[in-house]
């Protein structure tokens, strides 16, 4: 059967439509889908011999990236969720990436040559935590240990911190992407999460990056901040398309209080409710495409000449730990304290505690710790979740099987949010918002409810 073109992902027709807001269909929390099992299903049953079997069973030539996980940042913010820590002590900070350089030369030893790496990531936390001369040392490293040609670099900065002397490291090491971490330019939000910095800062990490070769630079703003209105996120997307990133990840804050103790300082009371974030992810949706961009996936914007809208329009859009990306490596390595890999028959992660992961691979130890090994069902329904939010679209075939899941989206389907005919299910233009909680339905994992996640929207 031939499908049909992807229909909530077309811009042009997104515009045309207001959301309708159904706030039975948001009231369950819902993942955000990075991987399928997500990561509420990992157990600790896992060893380092799960990652050496999977290492070894690499082929020659396939396409691999690497992330490595730098867990600290000069300062914390309230709202992070992120397995981070202070960057206040010099000698731990040491400690660690002695111990991460030791993980590089034990898994560039097990994979023994196989794999071809393409991409490497380095996020956190905050990797300009660091000096930029270790920053260099790592890169060095990577390419020495994994025989590296010419990878696409990109690194997760933090403004506060960032100077010229960073900005000659990423250009010295080929780096040519980068994500901003905005969030916010008002004053009173920044205080509201504890992350102050002056639009002054943002604007001079831009010319910096842009100064060192970044050709492809993401902004990551936020909306369901504590006191936030929707003149404020309007006022943050206005500034933000005057400094004319390649891209935008627009997230809403999750609140979960219970398992990220940090958030506690943020005055819960003063969050907009499901409405009003609703409105302000519609809000932000409605600007960056009235500004050039592409609405990419549910959450991402690019500009059109970006290689993430050409993978938007081309279908070859993926999902990973990432967000959305245009990386098409089906294997993913994940480098330090509980950072994940994703092979396709099993997702792993290596341990959370910094102290207890430095022990293992001082030991000659692969660190994996937790994580699942997906099943053939995991992986038809991981493609059919992947599909739904990369291109709105699942084919008829792929849908074999899933008479369950269809029968969940019957509230979608009552209200014309999801269609269903013989070449398959398509999300309508202005499903958008509900893409998660849709997807959700094919989710065999997942109750009626659920405290571990973020609001659906």
């Amino acid at each position: 059967m031939n499908s049909i073109p992807p229909r909530a992902l077309l811009p042009d027709a997104a515009e045309e439509h207001d959301w309708t807001y159904y706030a039975e269909l948001l009231a369950t929390p819902v993942p955000r889908y990075t991987s399928y099992p997500t990561a509420a299903e990992f157990h600790d049953e896992i060893t380092a011999a799960d990652m050496a079997e999977a290492l070894r069973s690499v082929g020659a030539a396939a396409p691999v990236s690497l992330y490595l996980h730098i867990p600290y940042c000069r300062e914390i913010c309230w709202y992070c969720g992120c397995n981070t820590g202070a960057a206040n002590r010099s000698g731990r900070l040491d400690a660690y990436l002695e111990a991460l350089h030791a993980e590089i030369d034990l898994v560039a030893s097990t994979l023994d040559g196989r794999g071809c790496i393409g991409r490497v990531a380095f996020g956190g936390g905050s990797p300009n935590a660091i000096a930029p001369a270790l920053f260099g040392a790592l890169a060095t490293h990577l390419r020495e240990a994994f025989g590296l040609a010419a990878p696409i670099i990109s690194v997760e900065v933090d403004p506060r911190g960032f100077d010229t002397d960073w900005a000659d490291a990423l250009g010295g090491n080929g780096v040519t992407r980068a994500s901003l971490g905005v969030q916010t330019f008002a004053p009173h939000l920044q205080a509201a999460i504890g992350r102050v910095q002056p639009a002054e800062l943002i604007e001079r990490s831009v010319e910096l990056l842009r100064g060192a070769g970044v050709t492809s630079l993401n902004f990551d703003l936020m909306y369901g901040l504590p006191g936030q209105t929707d003149g404020d996120l309007s006022d943050s997307i206005r500034n933000a398309v005057a400094l004319r990133p390649d891209r935008l990840a627009v997230f809403g804050y999750a609140h979960v209080p219970h398992l990220i103790p940090r958030q506690r300082r943020i005055d819960a009371t003063n969050l907009p409710d499901t409405h009003a974030r609703f409105r302000q992810a519609e809000l932000a949706h409605r600007e960056l495409t009235a500004a050039g961009y592409a609405a990419v996936g549910f959450d991402h914007f690019a500009l059109p000449d970006d290689a993430l809208a050409s993978a938007s329009r081309d279908g070859s859009l993926r999902r990973n730990f990432q967000g959305f990306t245009e990386d098409k490596a089906e294997i993913l390595i994940g480098l330090g304290a509980t950072a994940i890999s994703s092979f396709p028959d099993r997702l792993l992660q290596n341990e959370k505690n910094v102290g207890q992961y430095r022990a293992l691979v001082g030991g000659g130890v692969l660190p994996a710790s937790r994580g699942i090994q997906r099943s053939a069902d995991d992986r038809h329904r991981s493609r059919i979740i992947e599909q739904l939010l990369t291109s709105g679209h699942v084919n008829a075939a792929s849908l074999v099987g899933m008479e369950e899941g269809i029968s969940r989206l019957a509230p979608y389907l009552a209200r014309g949010l999801v269609h269903l005919s013989e070449n398959g299910l398509d999300l309508a233009v202005d499903a958008l918002p509900y893409a998660r909680s849709i997807a959700c339905a094919f989710d065999k994992y997942r109750g009626q409810a659920s405290t571990r996640f973020s609001s659906a929207v």
